[in-house]
């Protein structure tokens, strides 16, 4: 299979997204997150929560195979301030089978297009500290800035921030 397009995703697109944001917590944070927690996941409810988010302005967007979402990142200014950093990667997710292909480097090239353009200079991300796909962010450039922790289903993980000193090391990238 290969990439048919990246794109700004719209309304329609929200339970394909619920898909894939479930499936990949299910197969990036087993082990991490309760199992239980997962299990409880339901794509009817998030696929309501993405109707309203894709009807925000934040900027969503979307890599397709075959007509068939399998990827998504999203972002915008900066929710909970770190440093002196600007905008925040909010989510990122692609389905197992769409991993390391160089899909998520093209979302996040197109992201960082958009946020350039949006007068943001850099950027950061809260990620799991235990998550396999951290190298993805230190091979895009990004270092840890700060760390805290967060409850998700009951028990407290821990998060690091990577961040980017500046969005163009993103949008040079290959």
């Amino acid at each position: 299979m290969t990439m048919d397009a990246i794109r700004r995703a719209t309304p329609h697109d929200a339970a394909q997204i619920a898909h894939v944001h479930i499936e990949s917590w299910r197969s990036a944070y087993k082990g991490i997150v309760s199992n239980d927690y997962l299990a409880s996941m339901d794509e009817t409810a998030r696929t309501a929560n993405w109707q309203e988010w894709l009807g925000s302005s934040v900027p969503i967007f979307v890599s397709t195979e075959n007509a068939i979402v399998v990827g998504f990142i999203s972002g915008g200014p900066i929710r909970d301030p770190i440093d002196d950093y600007e905008a925040e990667l909010y989510t990122i997710y692609l389905l197992q089978h769409a991993q390391r292909r160089g899909i998520g480097t093209a979302l996040l090239k197109e992201l960082a297009h958009r946020l350039h353009e949006d007068g943001f200079r850099n950027m950061a991300a809260w990620v799991l500290e235990d998550n396999a796909s951290s190298n993805f962010y230190e091979k895009s450039g990004a270092h840890r800035v700060a760390s805290k922790q967060i409850e998700i289903g009951g028990a407290m993980l821990p998060v690091v921030a990577y961040g980017w000193p500046s969005l163009r090391t993103i949008l040079s990238l290959e």
